[in-house]
């Protein structure tokens, strides 16, 4: 293979506004991947903040779940009481932490949205399943429209935080 035209490391420099060499663009690069970066401080409190009651639930949520696939009892009732622990826990940690401005779940919580609509018109109704279909779709999308917009304003002005 032939040599590189440039050298690796070497950047372009420009002088800050104190008159320092810097790399261009670097600075700003690192601003904004700390700005866009969520730290653990930031994350927004419970209620219940010394306890961590969220991670229990799903921890719970998780042994009923195993009990239920290792064997005894009712399996469906068991399992089903283990994925509801499970999902609203999930849920509600979603939901603290998207309204707080501290990360985005727009779509996680969109997803949850269309099933809950879905869901009882399922079991209510006998509409089609393409009709079904088609009204999760435009819930999912208008809560995923709505949310995102929500979190903008709530975390001066990102579409997303990691």
């Amino acid at each position: 293979m032939g040599r590189r035209s440039r050298k690796r490391g070497q950047t372009e420099r420009s002088q800050d506004a104190d008159g320092a060499d810097s790399p261009r663009g670097e600075s700003s690069a690192v601003n904004e991947h700390e700005r866009r970066r969520a730290h653990l401080d930031e994350a927004p409190k419970p209620p219940w903040a010394p306890v961590p009651l969220t991670e229990l639930c799903i921890f719970v949520g998780i042994v009923v779940v195993a009990v239920a696939l290792i064997g005894g009892g009712p399996r469906g009732l068991l399992i089903g009481f283990g994925m509801a622990l499970i999902v609203i826990a999930t849920l509600e940690l979603a939901l603290r932490e998207h309204l707080g401005g501290y990360r985005s779940h727009s779509l996680l919580i969109a997803a949850c949205s269309a099933v809950i609509v879905s869901l009882p018109l399922a079991l209510l109704t006998g509409i089609s399943k393409q009709l079904l279909l088609a009204v999760a779709a435009v819930v999912f999308g208008l809560v995923a429209v709505a949310l995102r917009t929500l979190f903008r304003s709530r975390s001066g002005g990102m579409s997303w935080r990691a």
